[in-house]
């Protein structure tokens, strides 16, 4: 296939795109700067201007774009930034699918969109409460200028690697002995492990499965659970929570986001045969702090 790739720079975007190239597939990449190599095509999102002939012979388009969701505490000017990183630019890859008559479309999302689930979620259930909720669902809504593409929603949840990701949050608050619950430690959190991310997206470009897909592992694990497992590979763990008080004073709104409780199951994915590598969360972390 011929896949032109926006947000290639990301973690996800740059895994995706070597796992595309391993499998024989041609990949372009869309950057906001001038295009410097063959494999490169350059774009302006708030400008809706995008290289003449990018999408020449283009089978699929995957949008990855957004500013990092935990990278800084929320502010309502973060919030904005969040916002508008993901939803002017696929408004503009949504309209240039259905100009030029690409297929496919495969566009970033999150399990932000079911809020507090309370209890387990596959795609079938309804759009939850909160900022991130109400983010993923004009995110997805962006993608309307498509028209008969074949769309997805990748709803994707904690994605664990070895790169970054939220383990590059994560790993020196253990590595010094501040690893810790939040709050009682109940709440489910969705994780999915790179290595199966990048899978689950290639699997996703060459089935004929459209709407919403939950990218998560297999086996829902709560925030104690994490803590645990990621405790056994090589770091202290203690025994006292983080309380929502401290965690505001951190992390803003995003505090409220962290504490809500998201038990996500991959339906569509299970139901369409895909494997996962990475069945267990202290499985998928072992592997991401292996050395």
């Amino acid at each position: 296939m011929r896949v032109l790739v926006a947000g290639s720079s990301g973690l996800l975007g740059t895994a995706l795109v070597e796992r595309l190239r391993g499998d024989g597939d041609e990949v372009l990449r869309l950057v906001r700067r001038p295009a410097q190599g063959p494999d490169e095509r350059s774009w302006d999102p708030p400008a809706g201007v995008i290289d003449d002939g990018a999408f020449d012979g283009v089978d699929a388009v995957v949008n990855l774009c957004g500013a990092g969701i935990g990278d800084r505490r929320w502010s309502h000017a973060r919030k904005q930034v969040l916002l508008d990183s993901r939803v002017e630019p696929t408004e503009v890859l949504a309209a240039a699918v259905a100009k030029h008559g690409v297929p496919v479309l495969l566009n970033g999302s999150a399990v932000g969109y079911y809020g507090d689930t309370n209890g387990p979620a596959d795609e079938s259930a309804d759009r939850g409460e909160g900022f991130l909720a109400e983010l993923c669902a004009r995110w997805e809504a962006a993608t309307e200028p498509a028209g008969d593409a074949r769309v997805v929603h990748l709803r994707s949840g904690q994605v664990l690697s070895r790169r970054g990701g939220l383990m590059g949050r994560l790993r020196p608050l253990f590595y010094f002995g501040l690893g810790f619950r939040f709050g009682d430690g109940s709440q489910y959190m969705p994780w999915i492990h790179l290595h199966d991310h990048v899978r689950a997206v290639a699997f996703l470009l060459r089935h004929d499965i459209r709407g919403p897909v939950n990218l998560v592992g297999p086996t829902p694990a709560t925030n104690a659970e994490f803590a645990r497992a990621l405790a056994k590979t090589k770091f202290r763990l203690t025994p006292f929570p983080m309380p929502r008080p401290l965690l505001k004073i951190a992390s803003g709104e995003l505090a409220d986001e962290v504490l809500r409780s998201q038990q996500v199951v991959p339906k569509v994915l299970a139901d369409n045969d895909f494997t996962f590598r990475f069945h267990a969360v202290d499985r998928a972390l072992a592997d991401t702090e292996a050395r």
